[in-house]
Parts: structure tokens; sequence; C-alpha cells
């Protein structure tokens, strides 16, 4: 399992999807955003069935022999519990990696996107975490001078080695 964490505009999904093409079949792409917004409606709330679905979603796919790579903000305030109880569950086959890109570059990065119609740099202020990396499940830090294709290697070679 790789779970690939970040603020939003950070690469999270375009990394994700990389890594599927490169990849190919057998490997579980989780959005947070897909569960949150498009399954449930929900919105990012301390304590929404969002977390408990992403879960038990997570915990199937592993249970059938899949792999996950888990994507999203994923904030460590509330979603660190189900993290690291899917670190503790899974030891020695769980990676995770942060996208840890300033303000600066988030900004430059959404205005590329079609979300950037959906909403601007007031909502993603509000958002922003900056270096919310999770402590005790060896989060590994990618900083803005990985392209896509580095990171997304990086993540792939994770994958491989666990093969």
């Amino acid at each position: 399992m790789i779970v690939l964490r970040g603020n939003s505009a950070s690469g999270k999904t375009s990394t994700a999807w990389r890594v599927r093409s490169l990849f190919g079949d057998g490997l579980a792409i989780i959005s947070q955003d897909s569960v949150r917004i498009n399954v449930l409606g929900e919105p990012d709330i301390r304590g929404g069935v969002n977390i408990e679905m992403i879960d038990a979603m997570a915990r199937i796919a592993l249970g059938r022999g899949y792999h996950v790579l888990l994507e999203g903000v994923l904030a460590a305030d509330r979603y660190g519990d189900m993290l690291h109880g899917l670190h503790r569950d899974h030891p020695g086959r769980s990676s995770f990696f942060y996208l840890d890109i300033p303000w600066e570059e988030t900004l430059a990065r959404h205005s590329t996107r079609k979300k950037a119609q959906e909403f601007g740099p007031e909502e993603m202020r509000e958002w922003y975490i900056p270096h919310d990396v999770l402590v005790d499940v060896g989060e590994v830090v990618i900083g803005p001078e990985n392209t896509l294709d580095v990171t997304a290697r990086l993540l792939l070679d994770t994958v491989l080695t666990s093969t």
C-alpha cells in the first residue's frame, strides 16, 4: 500500500494515475476526493463517513490481492488515526509519501487545472496546511524539485519492490 498525501494542487492525483499507467492492472487507486465528494457529497470534517469508507476500501482491496495507492490531502488531524491503523495492520507493506509543495508553487500548479474554475486562492489558503507530515510511519517528503515522472517512478519502484 502506498499513501500519497499533500495539499490541494500538489500533484497527487496526476502522480497516482501516472503510476497506474506505468504499473498496469492490479493497482487500486483510492482517491479521497472521489470518495468524499463524488460518492458521499461530504465536507472534509473530523469524523466524516469518508474516513471509515476509505479505510474499508483499502482493506478490502489489499485483502483481495491488489496493490493500493491511496491519495488525497488526508490531513493528519482528521485522517491520522485511520492512516496509522492501516500502517499498523500492514507492517512492512505500506509506504507513505508527502508532497511538500510551497504555497506559491501550489497556486501556480492550481492555475493550470480545470478545477481552477471551481475554486480559487482564497479557498485554497483556508485548506493549505504547511508540512503536514505524519509521524511514526516513515513518511518520505518529496519537494517541488521532483518532476511528475520522477515522483511516479519513486512510487512505482516502491510497489515493484513489494511484489
